[in-house]
């Protein structure tokens, strides 16, 4: 059953459609965010929708909802996995698929189907319509109608795996299933987030201001629970579940969500003019072979400051996870081996 929820319908709305998912065997629920996109993610949805019910067979009904504000998808694939959806399909881009990607955990363990709900595990699905699409690209997926139909009809489902990311302040945490980042990068998402009206170049303005007033730091990494290391001068440093950041840069080229394990790349010591120079690199994953860059398979990593005696941390050095901000360091990042399905 997939029903309609629009932006304009109370919570308590929401509530009762959740509920009666319950009662269909077969389920598929699909969040849309409109709120954001400048309401771009609703009209692409609408033009979309009636090829995807045209293809699906008649157990299977189209349950839609409109997101009116940060967080809200989170509540909907909350509510959609607890009642047996049969999947939850998020519509936009990382920020919205992170959210539902959340909504499949509830104080730090995978939501269960309440009252007996569906024996097969609710599936996470994605029709990329962001201005990034990083995950997406990690699979080789577009934004074609008839290539996203497909894939959905086809229902194919791969367990990946989950990150997890938790910083201060008071140890807040976030799932992520693409890229989580420190420091100059995790600045410069925030402030891309204002030009996303330029599409990816969004991306590179908001790393060219994030470099202004900003700071090289020591920093100190600990991996898989082993001997803490100096990290000298760190620019960003990146924990990477999916390939892609920032618009279709290839930050973590050798990471993909089914390998149990992320690929950390940490760069040291780099200037304005080396994001410049460098940044053909970045796009197509040379960047790995520079002696600024450091590269390390890890299944979970703790960062913070390298602080002198007696003096504190700053409580600057910002943590994102999927491009949501998560805290500053300290900082720690796990995987959770094939946490979820993801209909590819």
């Amino acid at each position: 059953m997939w029903c309609l929820l629009t932006c304009e319908d109370s919570l308590a709305d929401l509530e009762l459609f959740a509920a009666a998912l319950f009662f269909f065997t077969h389920t598929q629920v699909c969040v849309a965010a409109d709120y954001c996109s400048n309401g771009n993610t609703g009209k692409e949805w609408k033009k979309l929708r009636p090829k995807l019910e045209a293809k699906f067979d008649k157990d299977y009904k189209i349950k839609e909802a409109f997101t009116s504000g940060p967080s809200h998808a989170m509540e909907i694939a909350k509510e959609a996995v607890r009642n047996g959806a049969h999947a939850v399909v998020a519509v936009g881009g990382d920020g919205t698929f992170n959210e539902v990607v959340n909504g499949f955990f509830d104080d730090g363990k995978p939501i269960e189907p309440e009252n007996g709900g569906s024996s097969t595990k609710t599936a996470l699905g994605l029709i990329p319509l962001g201005t990034g699409s990083d995950f997406a690209r990690t699979f080789g997926w577009t934004k074609n109608a008839n290539e996203v139909v497909n894939r959905l009809l086809k229902g194919q489902r791969q367990r990946i795996d989950v990150g997890y990311a938790k910083a201060e302040p008071e140890n807040s945490g976030r799932y992520f299933v693409n890229v989580a980042d420190v420091h100059l990068s995790a600045k410069a998402g925030s402030i891309a987030a204002h030009y996303k009206r330029f599409g990816n170049l969004c991306y590179v303005i908001g790393a060219l201001q994030a470099f202004m007033g900003h700071r090289n730091l020591d920093m100190k990494i600990r991996v898989d629970d082993g001997e803490w290391k100096e990290a000298p001068q760190t620019t960003a440093l990146f924990v990477g579940n999916g390939k892609y950041h920032g618009g279709g840069m290839k930050i973590t080229p050798n990471a993909h969500p089914s390998t149990r394990d992320f690929e950390m790349v940490t760069f040291e010591n780099f200037k304005w003019f080396d994001f410049l120079l460098k940044m053909h690199m970045l796009y197509n994953g040379t960047h790995t072979s520079l002696k600024e860059v450091c590269c390390e398979r890890v299944h979970k990593v703790e960062i913070k400051e390298k602080l002198q005696p007696n003096s504190e941390t700053t409580g600057k050095v910002v943590v994102q996870a999927d491009g949501e901000y998560v805290g500053h360091l300290p900082a720690t990042f796990t995987v959770i081996p094939a946490a979820v399905d993801l209909i590819v």
